[in-house]
Protein backbone atom coordinates (compact mmCIF):
# COMPACT_ATOMS: atom_id res chain seq x y z
CA UNK A 1 0.00 0.00 0.00
CA UNK A 2 1.30 3.44 -0.87
CA UNK A 3 -0.11 6.65 0.95
CA UNK A 4 0.03 10.34 -1.08
CA UNK A 5 -0.72 13.23 0.78
CA UNK A 6 -2.87 15.74 -1.30
CA UNK A 7 -1.23 19.13 -1.15
CA UNK A 8 -3.02 21.97 0.88
CA UNK A 9 -6.07 19.44 2.29
CA UNK A 10 -4.35 17.61 5.00
CA UNK A 11 -5.52 14.71 3.75
CA UNK A 12 -3.96 11.71 2.15
CA UNK A 13 -4.71 8.62 -0.95
CA UNK A 14 -4.04 5.32 -0.47
CA UNK A 15 -3.62 3.07 -3.56
CA UNK A 16 -2.18 -0.56 -4.23
CA UNK A 17 1.70 -0.05 -5.32
CA UNK A 18 0.33 -2.09 -8.90
CA UNK A 19 -2.37 0.73 -9.10
CA UNK A 20 0.37 2.95 -9.12
CA UNK A 21 2.39 1.67 -11.42
CA UNK A 22 -0.29 1.20 -13.71
CA UNK A 23 -0.89 5.01 -13.77
CA UNK A 24 2.23 5.80 -13.68
CA UNK A 25 2.17 3.91 -16.75
CA UNK A 26 -0.53 4.65 -18.39
CA UNK A 27 -0.09 8.42 -18.03
CA UNK A 28 2.97 7.69 -19.96
CA UNK A 29 1.08 5.93 -22.52
CA UNK A 30 -1.59 9.33 -22.60
CA UNK A 31 1.95 12.09 -22.98
CA UNK A 32 3.02 9.51 -25.57
CA UNK A 33 -0.43 9.10 -27.73
CA UNK A 34 -0.44 13.04 -27.42
CA UNK A 35 2.95 13.96 -28.80
CA UNK A 36 1.89 11.75 -31.99
CA UNK A 37 -0.97 13.04 -32.22
CA UNK A 38 0.69 16.80 -32.29
CA UNK A 39 3.10 15.62 -34.74
CA UNK A 40 0.45 13.51 -36.88
CA UNK A 41 -1.13 15.24 -39.77
CA UNK A 42 -1.13 16.28 -43.30
CA UNK A 43 2.50 17.26 -42.68
CA UNK A 44 4.64 15.32 -40.33
CA UNK A 45 6.61 17.39 -37.18
CA UNK A 46 9.17 16.06 -35.24
CA UNK A 47 8.47 16.08 -31.62
CA UNK A 48 11.36 18.98 -31.42
CA UNK A 49 8.53 21.20 -33.89
CA UNK A 50 5.73 19.93 -31.89
CA UNK A 51 7.63 21.40 -28.62
CA UNK A 52 8.72 24.14 -29.96
CA UNK A 53 5.09 24.88 -31.61
CA UNK A 54 3.95 24.56 -28.07
CA UNK A 55 6.27 27.24 -26.59
CA UNK A 56 5.41 29.58 -29.86
CA UNK A 57 8.52 29.03 -31.99
CA UNK A 58 8.20 27.66 -35.32
CA UNK A 59 6.58 27.84 -38.80
CA UNK A 60 3.83 25.76 -37.00
CA UNK A 61 2.05 27.16 -34.23
CA UNK A 62 -0.88 27.64 -35.71
CA UNK A 63 -0.94 24.27 -37.32
CA UNK A 64 -0.08 22.09 -33.62
CA UNK A 65 -1.22 24.72 -31.02
CA UNK A 66 -4.22 26.05 -32.35
CA UNK A 67 -5.73 23.42 -34.87
CA UNK A 68 -4.32 20.01 -33.16
CA UNK A 69 -3.81 20.35 -29.54
CA UNK A 70 -7.33 21.08 -28.88
CA UNK A 71 -8.06 17.47 -30.40
CA UNK A 72 -5.59 16.29 -28.34
CA UNK A 73 -6.94 17.51 -25.50
CA UNK A 74 -10.25 16.66 -26.29
CA UNK A 75 -9.52 13.04 -26.73
CA UNK A 76 -7.82 12.73 -23.52
CA UNK A 77 -10.13 14.59 -21.42
CA UNK A 78 -13.62 13.55 -22.79
CA UNK A 79 -12.31 9.89 -23.30
CA UNK A 80 -11.36 9.88 -18.87
CA UNK A 81 -14.76 11.44 -18.33
CA UNK A 82 -16.82 8.62 -20.65
CA UNK A 83 -14.45 6.31 -18.40
CA UNK A 84 -15.84 7.53 -14.74
CA UNK A 85 -19.22 7.36 -16.48
CA UNK A 86 -18.80 3.63 -17.04
CA UNK A 87 -17.46 3.52 -13.44
CA UNK A 88 -20.17 4.72 -12.09
CA UNK A 89 -22.66 2.89 -13.46
CA UNK A 90 -21.04 -0.30 -13.14
CA UNK A 91 -20.86 0.07 -9.82
CA UNK A 92 -23.98 1.28 -9.24
CA UNK A 93 -25.59 -1.62 -11.59
CA UNK A 94 -22.69 -3.77 -10.31
CA UNK A 95 -23.50 -5.69 -13.76
CA UNK A 96 -20.19 -4.68 -16.38
CA UNK A 97 -23.02 -4.02 -18.89
CA UNK A 98 -24.13 -1.29 -16.72
CA UNK A 99 -22.95 1.48 -19.20
CA UNK A 100 -24.04 5.18 -20.25
CA UNK A 101 -24.26 3.80 -23.88
CA UNK A 102 -25.70 0.32 -23.45
CA UNK A 103 -28.72 1.55 -21.05
CA UNK A 104 -29.47 5.01 -22.58
CA UNK A 105 -28.18 7.65 -21.49
CA UNK A 106 -26.27 8.65 -24.99
CA UNK A 107 -29.18 8.38 -26.56
CA UNK A 108 -31.32 9.93 -24.07
CA UNK A 109 -28.54 13.08 -24.17
CA UNK A 110 -28.76 12.63 -28.08
CA UNK A 111 -32.42 13.25 -27.89
CA UNK A 112 -32.16 16.46 -26.01
CA UNK A 113 -29.07 17.61 -28.47
CA UNK A 114 -31.21 16.44 -31.34
CA UNK A 115 -34.15 18.75 -29.65
CA UNK A 116 -31.78 21.81 -28.99
CA UNK A 117 -30.54 21.62 -32.90
CA UNK A 118 -34.66 21.48 -34.45
CA UNK A 119 -36.85 23.08 -32.32
CA UNK A 120 -33.95 25.84 -30.66
CA UNK A 121 -30.84 27.88 -32.60
CA UNK A 122 -28.58 24.71 -31.48
CA UNK A 123 -26.05 26.66 -29.90
CA UNK A 124 -23.36 25.24 -27.39
CA UNK A 125 -24.58 26.16 -24.67
CA UNK A 126 -28.30 25.07 -25.46
CA UNK A 127 -26.96 21.90 -26.72
CA UNK A 128 -25.00 21.24 -23.73
CA UNK A 129 -28.04 22.12 -21.24
CA UNK A 130 -30.21 19.91 -23.61
CA UNK A 131 -28.27 16.99 -23.66
CA UNK A 132 -27.75 16.87 -19.66
CA UNK A 133 -31.51 17.18 -19.26
CA UNK A 134 -31.64 14.65 -21.72
CA UNK A 135 -29.43 12.09 -19.91
CA UNK A 136 -31.06 13.04 -16.07
CA UNK A 137 -34.81 12.69 -17.67
CA UNK A 138 -33.82 8.95 -19.13
CA UNK A 139 -31.97 8.01 -16.10
CA UNK A 140 -34.79 9.31 -13.98
CA UNK A 141 -37.35 7.14 -15.69
CA UNK A 142 -34.94 4.08 -15.82
CA UNK A 143 -34.19 4.41 -12.37
CA UNK A 144 -38.02 4.61 -11.31
CA UNK A 145 -39.24 1.68 -14.26
CA UNK A 146 -36.32 -0.16 -11.73
CA UNK A 147 -37.47 0.01 -8.39
CA UNK A 148 -39.27 -2.90 -7.39
CA UNK A 149 -38.68 -3.60 -3.99
CA UNK A 150 -35.03 -2.31 -4.07
CA UNK A 151 -32.60 -1.44 -7.05
CA UNK A 152 -31.63 -4.62 -9.18
CA UNK A 153 -28.48 -3.80 -11.32
CA UNK A 154 -29.47 -6.47 -14.08
CA UNK A 155 -32.99 -5.11 -14.10
CA UNK A 156 -31.91 -2.11 -14.50
CA UNK A 157 -29.73 -3.09 -17.58
CA UNK A 158 -32.38 -4.71 -19.00
CA UNK A 159 -34.92 -1.77 -18.73
CA UNK A 160 -31.95 0.50 -20.05
CA UNK A 161 -31.39 -1.76 -23.34
CA UNK A 162 -35.14 -1.08 -23.89
CA UNK A 163 -35.55 2.32 -23.04
CA UNK A 164 -31.98 2.69 -25.64
CA UNK A 165 -33.70 0.89 -28.31
CA UNK A 166 -36.95 3.29 -27.90
CA UNK A 167 -34.71 6.56 -28.13
CA UNK A 168 -33.09 4.99 -31.06
CA UNK A 169 -36.37 5.06 -33.01
CA UNK A 170 -37.31 7.90 -31.75
CA UNK A 171 -34.30 10.03 -32.51
CA UNK A 172 -34.36 8.16 -36.35
CA UNK A 173 -37.98 10.01 -35.99
CA UNK A 174 -36.80 13.17 -35.11
CA UNK A 175 -33.90 13.34 -37.88
CA UNK A 176 -36.24 11.91 -40.75
CA UNK A 177 -38.71 15.40 -39.85
CA UNK A 178 -36.11 17.89 -39.53
CA UNK A 179 -35.00 20.18 -42.24
CA UNK A 180 -32.35 18.14 -44.95
CA UNK A 181 -29.60 20.68 -43.45
CA UNK A 182 -30.36 20.06 -39.95
CA UNK A 183 -30.78 16.28 -40.50
CA UNK A 184 -27.40 15.89 -42.44
CA UNK A 185 -25.52 17.86 -39.60
CA UNK A 186 -27.53 15.68 -37.12
CA UNK A 187 -26.53 12.16 -38.74
CA UNK A 188 -22.83 13.30 -38.94
CA UNK A 189 -22.93 14.33 -35.97
CA UNK A 190 -24.36 10.73 -34.38
CA UNK A 191 -21.41 9.35 -35.25
CA UNK A 192 -19.36 10.90 -32.83
CA UNK A 193 -16.76 12.97 -34.06
CA UNK A 194 -13.19 14.81 -32.87
CA UNK A 195 -12.54 16.26 -36.49
CA UNK A 196 -12.83 20.03 -36.37
CA UNK A 197 -12.87 20.75 -32.48
CA UNK A 198 -11.07 24.03 -31.83
CA UNK A 199 -10.25 25.72 -28.66
CA UNK A 200 -13.90 27.55 -28.77
CA UNK A 201 -15.90 24.14 -28.07
CA UNK A 202 -13.99 23.38 -25.71
CA UNK A 203 -13.42 25.88 -22.63
CA UNK A 204 -16.96 25.30 -21.27
CA UNK A 205 -16.87 21.76 -21.50
CA UNK A 206 -13.52 21.21 -19.59
CA UNK A 207 -14.80 23.32 -17.20
CA UNK A 208 -18.13 20.81 -16.24
CA UNK A 209 -15.71 17.97 -16.77
CA UNK A 210 -13.14 19.32 -14.14
CA UNK A 211 -15.84 20.48 -11.82
CA UNK A 212 -17.99 16.87 -11.81
CA UNK A 213 -14.72 14.72 -11.89
CA UNK A 214 -13.25 17.04 -8.71
CA UNK A 215 -16.80 16.33 -6.84
CA UNK A 216 -16.81 12.07 -7.60
CA UNK A 217 -13.00 12.39 -6.46
CA UNK A 218 -14.15 13.38 -3.12
CA UNK A 219 -16.80 10.93 -3.14
CA UNK A 220 -14.79 7.79 -4.32
CA UNK A 221 -13.46 6.22 -1.18
CA UNK A 222 -17.17 6.17 -0.16
CA UNK A 223 -18.41 5.08 -3.50
CA UNK A 224 -15.88 1.56 -3.02
CA UNK A 225 -17.69 1.21 0.43
CA UNK A 226 -20.70 0.85 -1.61
CA UNK A 227 -18.94 -2.15 -3.35
CA UNK A 228 -18.87 -3.80 -0.22
CA UNK A 229 -22.79 -3.71 0.29
CA UNK A 230 -25.27 -1.89 1.29
CA UNK A 231 -25.09 -2.91 4.57
CA UNK A 232 -21.26 -2.21 5.37
CA UNK A 233 -21.30 0.75 3.85
CA UNK A 234 -24.12 1.94 5.91
CA UNK A 235 -22.44 1.02 9.07
CA UNK A 236 -19.54 3.19 7.89
CA UNK A 237 -21.39 6.12 7.29
CA UNK A 238 -22.01 6.12 3.98
CA UNK A 239 -25.61 7.86 3.29
CA UNK A 240 -26.43 5.47 0.33
CA UNK A 241 -29.62 7.31 -1.58
CA UNK A 242 -27.29 11.14 -1.50
CA UNK A 243 -24.46 8.90 -2.64
CA UNK A 244 -26.11 7.02 -5.30
CA UNK A 245 -27.75 10.59 -6.52
CA UNK A 246 -25.00 12.16 -6.58
CA UNK A 247 -23.63 9.45 -8.83
CA UNK A 248 -25.99 9.81 -11.22
CA UNK A 249 -25.71 13.48 -11.88
CA UNK A 250 -21.80 13.13 -12.40
CA UNK A 251 -22.43 10.36 -14.82
CA UNK A 252 -24.97 11.56 -16.59
CA UNK A 253 -23.08 14.81 -16.54
CA UNK A 254 -19.91 13.59 -17.91
CA UNK A 255 -21.96 11.09 -20.43
CA UNK A 256 -23.78 14.47 -21.86
CA UNK A 257 -21.11 17.14 -21.54
CA UNK A 258 -19.07 14.72 -24.09
CA UNK A 259 -21.82 13.63 -26.54
CA UNK A 260 -22.83 17.64 -26.49
CA UNK A 261 -19.55 18.38 -28.03
CA UNK A 262 -18.53 15.41 -29.97
CA UNK A 263 -21.80 13.06 -30.32
CA UNK A 264 -22.27 10.21 -28.57
CA UNK A 265 -19.02 7.73 -28.91
CA UNK A 266 -19.74 4.39 -27.93
CA UNK A 267 -18.46 1.63 -26.06
CA UNK A 268 -15.32 4.40 -24.25
CA UNK A 269 -18.19 3.92 -21.15
CA UNK A 270 -18.13 0.27 -21.04
CA UNK A 271 -14.86 -1.43 -21.81
CA UNK A 272 -13.01 0.89 -20.05
CA UNK A 273 -13.57 0.65 -16.62
CA UNK A 274 -13.35 -3.05 -16.64
CA UNK A 275 -9.97 -3.10 -18.71
CA UNK A 276 -9.00 -0.69 -15.63
CA UNK A 277 -9.82 -2.96 -13.16
CA UNK A 278 -8.30 -5.98 -14.77
CA UNK A 279 -5.10 -4.02 -15.35
CA UNK A 280 -5.18 -3.07 -11.43
CA UNK A 281 -6.49 -6.20 -10.33
CA UNK A 282 -8.63 -4.57 -7.91
CA UNK A 283 -11.90 -4.87 -6.33
CA UNK A 284 -15.01 -3.44 -7.73
CA UNK A 285 -14.23 -1.06 -10.31
CA UNK A 286 -12.16 1.88 -9.10
CA UNK A 287 -12.37 5.22 -10.76
CA UNK A 288 -9.06 6.75 -11.69
CA UNK A 289 -8.00 3.35 -13.61
CA UNK A 290 -10.78 3.74 -15.52
CA UNK A 291 -10.35 7.53 -16.23
CA UNK A 292 -6.83 6.89 -17.54
CA UNK A 293 -7.91 3.83 -19.59
CA UNK A 294 -10.21 6.06 -21.54
CA UNK A 295 -8.35 8.74 -21.98
CA UNK A 296 -6.21 6.11 -23.89
CA UNK A 297 -8.94 4.17 -25.52
CA UNK A 298 -10.54 7.47 -27.21
CA UNK A 299 -7.14 8.96 -27.81
CA UNK A 300 -5.70 5.79 -29.77
CA UNK A 301 -8.97 4.83 -31.87
CA UNK A 302 -9.06 8.69 -32.72
CA UNK A 303 -5.16 8.48 -33.87
CA UNK A 304 -6.55 4.95 -35.81
CA UNK A 305 -9.57 6.89 -37.48
CA UNK A 306 -7.00 9.84 -38.83
CA UNK A 307 -4.26 7.59 -40.38
CA UNK A 308 -6.90 4.01 -41.51
CA UNK A 309 -7.93 6.50 -44.73
CA UNK A 310 -5.65 9.52 -44.46
CA UNK A 311 -5.92 11.95 -45.42
CA UNK A 312 -9.50 11.32 -44.67
CA UNK A 313 -10.31 11.33 -41.42
CA UNK A 314 -13.09 9.21 -40.07
CA UNK A 315 -15.50 9.81 -37.23
CA UNK A 316 -13.90 8.25 -34.05
CA UNK A 317 -17.08 6.70 -33.10
CA UNK A 318 -16.79 4.19 -35.75
CA UNK A 319 -13.28 3.18 -34.56
CA UNK A 320 -15.06 2.68 -31.34
CA UNK A 321 -17.72 1.16 -32.33
CA UNK A 322 -15.82 -1.62 -33.95
CA UNK A 323 -13.46 -2.24 -31.30
CA UNK A 324 -16.38 -2.18 -28.58
CA UNK A 325 -18.15 -4.45 -30.37
CA UNK A 326 -15.38 -7.12 -30.39
CA UNK A 327 -14.93 -6.68 -26.50
CA UNK A 328 -19.09 -6.61 -25.63
CA UNK A 329 -19.03 -10.33 -27.69
CA UNK A 330 -16.06 -11.43 -25.68
CA UNK A 331 -18.02 -9.70 -22.69
CA UNK A 332 -21.20 -11.76 -23.49
CA UNK A 333 -19.69 -14.92 -24.29
CA UNK A 334 -17.78 -14.68 -20.96
CA UNK A 335 -21.11 -14.10 -18.93
CA UNK A 336 -22.68 -16.63 -20.71
CA UNK A 337 -20.45 -19.52 -19.65
CA UNK A 338 -20.13 -18.19 -16.34
CA UNK A 339 -24.31 -18.54 -15.81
Amino acid sequence: MTVLAVPGTGRSVHLERRTLVLVVVLLAVILGLGLLGLCFGADWASPGEAFAALAGYGDSVVVIRDWRLPRVLAGAVFGAALGVAGAIFQNLTRNPMGSPDVIGLDAGAYTGALIALTVLSGTSAQLTLSSVLGGLVVAAVIYLLSMDGGLSGLRLVVIGIAVNAILTAFNSWIVLRAELEIAIAAVGWSAGSLNGIDWANLYLPFTIIACLLVLMATQAHAMHQTGLGDAVAATTGVRLHRLRLLMVVVGVGCTATVTAVAGPIVFIALAAPQIGRRLAKAPGVPLLPAALTGAVLLQGADLTAQMLLAPVALPVGVVTTVIGGCYLIWLLTKEVRRV
